[in-house]
């Protein structure tokens, strides 16, 4: 019988709530096949769920904690995922909290070398990042999750079995009360980067695991610096390695440290070394103020995939589908991007409206993301933990040349997480202007978000359907109005947002028309992930119809 642990996590800034086991009906006697379940209450388990919510898909989550993360562990959220987060109502609430900020600066020898300043216009609704400790995430995602009918939360349950089947899926649950057998139709895998389901499927991933391991260490204290990443090179006190420091909420710090090799993890968290490397590091800046240890651990950088994300009806995302290095901030970021591709996608399916070909795209676009990121962050984790001694030997000469050569410091970039791209999407529509445009998002690409003339953006009045922007001065076309109902009667959720003197959107000065290189009869088709799937400088309303149902997965017909 399992038995979670109800003792709240010890820290000194975050008050931990306990969520309680509750009788699930299995163990009354009930017996139902539910359309989801999602393993893993975790961020992202938990914006997946929320995300299936918004198209009316009900869902269970599976957590065998009874509270949130232990530690801040996920810190530094994009742009992107603000947006995402936006979607599922929690993002007004972490701008309450979290710290924004948009430079991150390398520093040898006493010297900043690099400096990196995130792009920002005044279009964009969020800064370019943004830092707040995961329990509050996970935390808001709860509460978010809590006033959902579609969602029901089934805490301190242990997955002992998995099976997946043609039609279904089936989970054997440990349970402070008795086991159980839980069916579904789908099952997602959410369950981390040690995902007990991925064990027990067998399955392994593709990619690099680095030898180099980093202590995490959050620490409270007052530092009056401001929100930027500061990355130290081959410091007097941990020579050959790197510190990153991120300033948190709640007077918390994030110290990462790279450890000598062949250092076991239980060393290297002996509370005799974390105290004289964090003083160490807090002596080499400057700082004498004294501190409090709340949370440490030990992170080995990997950078690995699986090579396909949906196996009969298991569905793995986040960290039980690949591990991602952190120099980046890629892990929950991407998780993110993971949810919101795979929800609609899923949510169509069991409506009718998609086709199996349409879930497998998830794979596909998510996949070959994941192997993107996996190329970019292991040039960054070479940088920040050189693997070999020829590594070494190069960043070395890097670090030293950026003390006088300004040509070398932009290796010191640390390729930032960013949206990806879905150019080679089947989903894309397969006839377009996408050429023909100068600016704007291209086929594949996430919207630009867009200051309008009443002080709200365009992201605001996105909701979960396809989107189909129609940059107008005159009342819309009867064609165009005439496709929009016929999609409609058959269920699939779409919305017509028009653009001009007097439409939906007012675009007076013609900024939203110039952003996105359009004129009068100019229509951009939107997939429900705000990824772009056709875009055309007039409107052909057949073409457009044909490439609803190209971004379903089905034949027109």
């Amino acid at each position: 019988m399992y038995t979670p642990d109800y003792n709240p996590r010890a820290s000194v800034y975050y008050a931990y709530q306990i969520y309680p086991f509750q009788t699930p009906p299995e163990l009354r006697g009930e017996t139902k096949t539910y359309p989801v379940v999602v393993v893993g209450a975790g961020p992202i388990g938990l914006v997946t769920a929320l995300e299936l919510a918004r198209y009316g898909t009900p869902v269970v989550v599976i957590s065998n904690e009874v509270q949130v993360s232990h530690g801040s562990r996920a810190i530094v959220f994009t742009r992107r995922s603000m947006e995402i987060l936006q979607q599922v109502g929690i993002a007004e609430r972490m701008l309450e909290k979290a710290y924004p900020w948009r430079s991150g600066n390398s520093i040898y020898r006493g010297h900043r070398v690099f400096r990196l300043e995130a792009p920002y216009d005044a279009d964009d609704r969020f800064q370019p990042l943004n830092n707040l400790q995961q329990q509050y995430v996970e935390q808001y995602l709860i509460e978010q999750a809590e006033q959902n009918p579609l969602i029901e939360l089934r805490w301190g349950s242990q997955v002992i079995g998995v099976k997946s089947f043609a039609d279904h899926a089936e989970l054997q649950l440990d349970t402070p009360e008795d086991e159980y057998h839980l069916s579904c139709d789908w099952l997602i895998a959410a369950d981390g980067a040690k995902s007990t389901i991925r064990q027990a499927l067998g399955l392994r991933m593709e990619g690099a695991s680095y030898s180099g391991r980093f202590v995490i260490a959050d620490i409270k204290i007052d530092i009056p610096w401001p929100t930027e990443r500061l990355a130290y090179f081959d410091p007097d006190w941990n020579r050959g390695n790197t510190i990153l420091m991120h300033r948190q909420p709640e007077g918390i710090w994030r110290l990462d440290y790279q450890l000598p090799p062949n250092e076991t993890p239980e060393q290297a968290l002996a509370p005799e070394s974390l105290n004289a490397r964090i003083q160490a590091q807090l002596d080499m800046v400057g700082i004498s103020a004294t501190w409090e240890l709340d949370w440490s651990s030990v992170y080995s950088a990997r950078a690995m995939t699986l090579p396909d994300y949906v196996h009969e009806r298991i569905i793995f995302t986040g960290d039980a589908a690949h591990m991602l290095p952190i120099f980046g901030v890629r892990g929950a970021n991407t998780g993110f991007q993971d949810a919101q591709n795979l929800a609609w996608k899923l949510a169509m399916l069991l409506k009718g409206l998609g086709t199996t070909a349409l879930l497998k795209t998830y794979s596909s676009e998510r996949v070959t993301a994941a192997q993107e990121i996996i190329a970019e962050a292991s040039k960054s984790t070479r940088f920040m933990a050189p693997p070999d001694r020829g590594f070494r030997l190069l960043r070395d000469a890097v670090l030293s040349l950026s003390l006088t050569q300004a040509f070398v410091r932009p290796l010191f970039h640390w390729r930032t997480s960013r949206p990806h791209d879905y150019h080679a999407s089947p989903l894309n529509a397969l006839k377009d202007d996408d050429s023909q445009f100068a600016t704007g998002p291209g086929q594949g690409r996430p919207l630009q978000n867009i200051r309008l003339a009443d002080n709200d953006y365009l992201f605001d009045h996105l909701g979960a359907a396809f989107h189909v922007l129609y940059f107008t001065d005159q009342k819309p076309a009867e064609a165009l109005l005439s496709i929009i109902t016929e999609l409609e009667n058959q269920g699939i959720p779409i919305q017509l947002l028009t653009i001009g003197q007097q439409q939906t959107f007012t675009d007076l000065t013609g900024h939203f028309a110039k952003r996105y290189d359009a004129q009068t009869g100019t229509v951009y088709l939107v997939r429900p992930d705000q990824h772009v799937c056709g875009r055309w400088k007039q409107l052909n309303a057949e073409v457009l119809k044909a490439a609803v149902y190209q971004a379903l997965g089905r034949e027109a017909s």
